[in-house]
């Protein structure tokens, strides 16, 4: 070797980096950001060349604490944020430190990984391509390859993670995992069917795992993740990542949101337990559970018809409702048993699904509006089976006025639910003194209304306490 020697060689550090920082910093950012520009060169002088290029991508050093993944035997983690809080980021990460290796191609703890947005656009736009999505966060020698032909990627090690789309949970049926990342799980349409299907393909491995990155709503599927054991949780608001925002956005959201439930939800990252003046309240909902359910004196099913029978139109709420009538009306207890609500369906097919839930639970009943359909919905239904004992009910009031005494009997602790109603509860919660704040038609409460009018309202308003016999 020839050639003069470097006047002043680098001095090799310890790694991992994060050792060159005092040891209370939360995180390698804050330090930076936090000493003098002379401490700052002194760190940098610090490196060595590889630990310099390796800086950038080693996401431990900057990340703030709600982005790196908790301690212990967890099966969920769940990162709560408002918008802009590095949820994106933090997903991403994970990915990179679940299917990397120490080295570009030695194996890491994952070898397939699902990648679950609500629509392949999303997943691809955001989780991968995105700003703060999986390519943009792999340094060049571990960068995995897009394969589009196949909703893939594919990194050098032979890992691989492949997109679906919540909107057809079909999809993970068939295929297996060691992991996944779940983004904006709370804004899911179908969240339950697709989340049911991904937790039967996590069967890979000693530890499958599900990492869920979603600003929160108060969504029936979300509440229940957040309440089992094997669940954690990391949570910031946006003011958490200000040093990554455009500070004319926080600017502009604090001063229009902030104070309100929208900024509590969209900017703090808090999952709003109610809706202003909703007519049901999480803790109203949260009470009326139920593990079993008493004999019966009579069960009806309950049927929302939608306007039309196609693959836009609202869904045909379908609710299965009983009652024990001992004693007076203001003893009986009635319990909701099913929500066998249907999508997209033809006439026929919600009539044959409406005749299944009576089958299923012996119902005596079936009870379903006719103000959309008249004539035809009777008429289809007797398709089905000509003998079903059938009543047609009209709307003569708005559904908030139909809904306030059924809402009253759940106050009175009248009304039970079994467990499993997560989709009917979500849109409860969202049905207000001022209408409802959900998406579409709430078809769900909406039938639960016609179901507990049949059982408890109805037969209440001609009950006539029985007369003593004079001898």
């Amino acid at each position: 070797m020839t050639g003069k020697q470097d006047k002043k060689p680098r001095r090799r550090v310890a790694s991992p980096i994060s050792t060159l920082m005092p040891p209370d910093t939360t995180s390698g950012a804050a330090f930076l950001a936090s000493v003098s520009v002379a401490r700052q060169n002194e760190f940098l002088e610090g490196l060595t060349a590889a630990e310099l290029r390796a800086l950038p991508f080693m996401f431990e050093f900057w990340a703030l604490p709600h982005q790196l993944p908790p301690a212990g035997d967890w099966r969920s983690w769940v990162i709560l944020g408002g918008r802009g809080a590095g949820k994106t980021r933090a997903g991403a990460e994970w990915v990179r430190r679940i299917a990397e290796g120490a080295r570009p191609g030695d194996p890491g703890r994952a070898r397939r990984v699902a990648l679950i947005a609500e629509t392949i656009d999303q997943a691809r736009e955001v989780m991968v391509f995105g700003d703060s999505g999986i390519l943009a966060c792999s340094p060049p020698d571990r960068r995995p390859e897009w394969i589009a032909s196949r909703k893939m990627l594919i990194w050098p090690n032979g890992a691989t993670a492949q997109l679906f789309s919540a909107h057809e949970p079909e999809a993970l049926r068939g295929p297996q995992f060691e992991a996944a990342w779940v983004d904006e799980l709370a804004k899911w349409k179908r969240a339950e069917e697709a989340w049911d299907m991904l937790q039967f393909g996590l069967r890979l491995g000693t530890q499958p795992q599900v990492c869920v990155t979603t600003t929160p709503r108060n969504l029936g599927l979300l509440r229940d993740l957040l309440g089992r054991e094997s669940t954690v949780v990391t949570h910031a608001p946006t003011e958490a990542n200000r040093a990554n925002l455009a500070q004319g956005f926080l600017e502009e959201v604090q001063r229009r949101y902030a104070g309100t439930r929208l900024g509590r939800q969209e900017l703090d990252g808090v999952m709003l337990a109610d809706a202003e003046g909703a007519l049901w309240s999480a803790g109203v909902l949260s009470a009326c559970q139920v593990a079993e359910v008493p004999k019966l004196d009579r069960i009806v099913v309950a049927v929302d018809p939608p306007v039309t029978g196609h693959k836009g139109s609202d869904d045909c709420g379908i609710i299965v409702a009983g009652v024990v009538m001992s004693g007076p009306p203001q003893d009986w207890r009635a319990y909701v048993l099913e929500d066998a609500t249907v999508s997209a369906a033809s006439p026929l097919d919600w009539a044959r699904a409406a005749i299944a839930a009576m089958q299923r639970h012996g119902a005596e009943r079936l009870v379903a509006e006719v103000n959309q359909g008249g004539a035809l919905v009777e008429s289809v239904i007797r398709q089905v089976d000509p003998l079903v004992p059938f009543r047609a009910v009209h709307a003569t009031r708005g559904k908030v006025v139909r809904a306030e005494p059924v809402a009253a009997l759940y106050e009175q602790g009248r009304i039970a639910h079994v467990r499993g109603l997560g989709k009917l509860e979500d849109q409860m919660g969202q049905m207000t003194a001022g209408g409802y704040l959900g998406r579409g038609s709430p078809d769900r409460v909406d039938a639960l209304v016609w179901a507990l009018h049949e059982v408890m309202i109805a037969p209440a308003a001609s009950w006539q306490r029985p007369r003593l016999r004079v001898l």
